[in-house]
C-alpha cells in the first residue's frame, strides 16, 4: 500500500516547494469557481462559506503575501547615537552606540488583519472597474477577475518567497498551532480554563451558524425579480425611451429585455414572446389572438442582472396589438402561456400597418 509520503514525493518537486498558505490559495480559488459554476455544487450551501472567504479574505491575502515575503523575525539593523531607544552595547562606554531592531516582515496577526482589511478595498475596486466594461457588475465577471487577481498575486507571492533565504522566508507555523490549540482545547490548566474554553468554542460556532443563516434564509418579503424592455440610445447606452410601437407589416426593430435577479436563489427563467390581438371592452383588454415569436432561457444567480438583445417581428396587422414578454420560473412553463399565469410579464402595445 502506498503511503502519503510516497505520494507527496511522487508530485512534482515544483510543486512540493509552494508555500503551504499560497497553495492552500490556489485550491481554495479552484473550490470556490466549482462552488459557483459547477452544476453538481452551485445548489449546496457551500457556497455560502467559500463565498465569504473568497470575497473577505484571499485577495488580501494573495497582496499581503507579495508585498511581504519575509517572516517576522527582528534583526540588527544599523548603529545609532545613545539617545535612540535600542540595546546597549556597552553600558559602560558613553561613545558606544545601540542597535535598533529592524524587522524584516509582519507577523501572523498584522497578516491577517491586513488580508481581511486590503480584501474590503480590492473588492470593490474590482466591481468598480467592471462597472465600466462591456461585462458589467455580474457574478460572473466578478469571480473570474478576483480569481485572475488572486492567482496572480499568488503567484508573485510565490516567487518573492523563493528569492528570500529559507531561514528568513514567512511560512505559517501550523503544527505549532495545531499542537497549542489541542494543548489548550484538551488540556487546560484548570477548570476555570475548560469552562472558558467551552464557552469560546460554544461563541464560534454560535456567530458562524447566526452569519450562514442569515446568508442562507434572506428574510421574507424581497425575494423577487424584476423583468424590463430598454432600447439603445445613439451613445449605446440602454436607455427606457424610444420604444418601437409603429411597424410595417414584415418589419422587424431591436429591443433588449432584461432580468433582475433578486429571488436569494439560482433561478432558471423561460421567456416566451408573443404578439397579442387585443380588443377593448371597458376597462378591460381581451386576448382575440395570440402568437409565439421566440422563446429564450437562461439561469441566473442572486443579484445577477442579464440583457437579452432581440428582434420584434410581429406577424399580425392591425392598430390594437401588444408584444408581451412572458416569464417563467424553474421551467414551469404552461402549455398556453398568459399574462395571467406568467410569474412576471412586460408588455409594449404596437400598430402594424398591412
Amino acid at each position: 500500500m502506498v503511503d502519503a509520503r510516497s505520494l507527496w514525493l511522487a508530485l512534482p518537486r515544483q510543486i512540493r516547494a509552494l508555500p503551504i498558505d499560497l497553495a492552500t490559495l490556489l485550491l481554495l480559488v479552484v473550490a470556490v469557481n466549482a462552488a459557483m459554476f459547477a452544476p453538481v455544487f452551485r445548489e449546496t450551501q457551500l457556497r455560502i462559506p467559500l463565498g465569504l472567504v473568497f470575497v473577505l479574505f484571499l485577495p488580501g491575502y494573495a497582496f499581503v503575501a507579495a508585498l511581504f515575503p519575509e517572516s517576522s523575525g527582528e534583526t540588527a539593523a544599523e548603529e545609532v547615537p545613545n539617545r535612540s531607544s535600542g540595546l546597549e552595547v556597552d553600558s559602560d562606554d558613553t561613545d558606544a552606540g545601540s542597535f535598533v531592531l529592524a524587522r524584516s516582515g509582519i507577523d501572523g496577526v498584522e497578516r491577517i488583519a491586513l488580508s481581511f482589511g486590503l480584501s474590503v478595498v480590492i473588492v470593490p475596486l474590482i466591481a468598480l472597474a467592471l462597472n465600466y466594461t462591456p461585462w458589467g457588475i455580474g457574478l460572473l465577471p466578478i469571480v473570474i477577475v478576483t480569481s485572475t487577481f488572486v492567482v496572480l498575486w499568488t503567484i508573485v507571492g510565490v516567487i518573492r518567497r523563493w528569492t528570500v533565504p529559507p531561514e528568513d522566508r514567512f511560512s505559517v507555523p501550523y503544527r505549532a498551532w495545531i499542537e497549542s490549540g489541542r494543548t489548550t482545547l484538551l488540556e487546560p490548566d484548570t477548570r476555570t480554563d475548560a469552562v472558558l474554553n467551552v464557552i469560546l468554542v460554544a461563541s464560534v460556532l454560535l456567530a458562524l451558524g447566526a452569519v450562514s443563516f442569515a446568508v442562507a434564509v434572506p428574510p421574507a418579503g424581497e425575494q423577487f425579480s424584476s423583468v424590463y424592455i430598454v432600447t439603445e440610445d445613439d451613445d449605446s447606452e440602454l436607455v427606457a425611451d424610444a420604444y418601437p410601437t409603429e411597424f410595417e407589416e414584415g418589419d422587424s426593430r431591436e429591443i433588449v429585455f432584461g432580468i433582475d435577479n433578486h429571488e436569494h436563489r439560482v433561478v432558471h427563467y423561460t421567456t416566451i414572446l408573443a404578439v397579442q390581438d387585443v380588443e377593448s371592452e371597458g376597462d378591460e383588454l381581451v386576448v382575440l389572438e395570440q402568437d409565439q415569436l421566440d422563446r429564450f432561457d437562461t439561469t441566473l444567480e442572486h443579484d445577477e442582472t442579464w440583457h437579452h438583445d432581440h428582434e420584434i417581428e410581429p406577424t399580425m396587422t392591425g392598430e390594437e396589438l401588444r408584444v408581451v414578454w412572458l416569464v417563467y420560473l424553474d421551467g414551469d412553463v404552461p402549455d398556453e402561456p398568459t399574462l395571467e399565469n406568467a410569474a412576471y410579464a412586460v408588455d409594449l402595445e404596437i400598430e402594424v400597418d398591412g
